[in-house]
Order: structure tokens, then C-alpha cells, then sequence
């Protein structure tokens, strides 16, 4: 298994230009922040039902997933899944409170059709070809490598 660092090198390769990294500064957590929501925006009436847990705290489908997320980024890094879980909760309380005054899904899909434009435009910017597309793995690490380029004391 690959460390947290290794995946951070491959990733750093598609991601130079001082253009594409600004974009994806923006366009990925935009994108995480627009599935969390897309997420939340699924009926959850059953999620209860469907799991057989009593557990208030699972009131949408959104922190199910999420649940699932951070165990993939403690396997890598304790540090960067508290980091993640952080900004997840953002995404979450942020993503509650549009509910209240927008259609969530419609926002949703309107912010990550717009975030992927970018990032494509970036990649073109770049002259490589999104990570992604050589492992499917890199969609979880590039929310990692924003918090750990934005916010690392480097």
C-alpha cells in the first residue's frame, strides 16, 4: 500500500502549473463540497431502516458515505483524515444550510458541472491528463492534496 506521500508525488506530477494548481485549489474541494451535498440530497427516510441502526446522528445519506471516506484516510494518515473530517463537517453544516433556501440537488449539480469544467480546463492549462484517469484512487486523494498544499507549513 502506497503512503500518503507516495500518492501526494504521483498526484504533484499532473499538477505544476502554477494555473492548474490555483484551479484546483478551488475546483476540488468545490467538488467534494458538491457531492456532499448531492449526497444530502438523497430521501432519507430509510437510511435507518436500511442499515437496521437507531442512530440519530445518520440523518442522511451523505455521512454514511462519509464514514467511509475517513476510514480510507486513516488507513493513510490519522492527521489528514482529522483534516478531512473537519472539512467535511464544514461541507455538511454549509450544505444544511443551503437546503434551507435552495433546491440542495439543483446547487449541487450546478457547482460540480461548473468545478469540472475547471479542472479540465486546468488540465488543459497543465498538458496532462487528470490523475484520475490512470487510478480511480486519485479522486480521494485530491481533496487530501489541496488541505496538505493549502495548509502545510511548507
Amino acid at each position: 500500500m502506497r503512503t500518503l506521500e507516495q500518492w501526494f508525488e504521483e498526484y504533484a506530477v499532473s499538477h505544476q502549473n502554477p494555473k492548474n494548481k490555483s484551479i484546483h485549489y478551488i475546483c476540488v474541494p468545490a467538488i467534494y463540497f458538491s457531492i456532499v451535498g448531492l449526497l444530502m440530497s438523497i430521501p432519507n427516510k430509510s437510511i435507518s431502516n436500511t442499515l437496521s441502526l437507531n442512530m440519530p446522528i445518520i440523518e442522511n445519506w451523505a455521512v454514511v458515505v462519509l464514514i467511509f471516506v475517513l476510514i480510507f484516510y486513516t488507513r493513510l494518515s490519522i492527521a489528514m483524515a482529522f483534516k478531512i473530517a473537519v472539512f467535511s463537517a464544514i461541507c455538511l453544516t454549509a450544505n444544511y444550510y443551503i437546503s434551507k433556501i435552495l433546491p440542495l440537488w439543483m446547487f449541487s449539480v450546478g457547482v460540480f458541472i461548473i468545478a469540472w469544467i475547471g479542472q479540465f480546463y486546468g488540465h488543459n492549462i497543465e498538458g496532462k491528463k487528470p490523475s484520475f484517469l490512470k487510478d480511480v484512487q486519485f479522486l480521494m486523494i485530491g481533496p487530501a492534496w489541496v488541505l496538505e498544499n493549502l495548509f502545510s507549513k511548507k
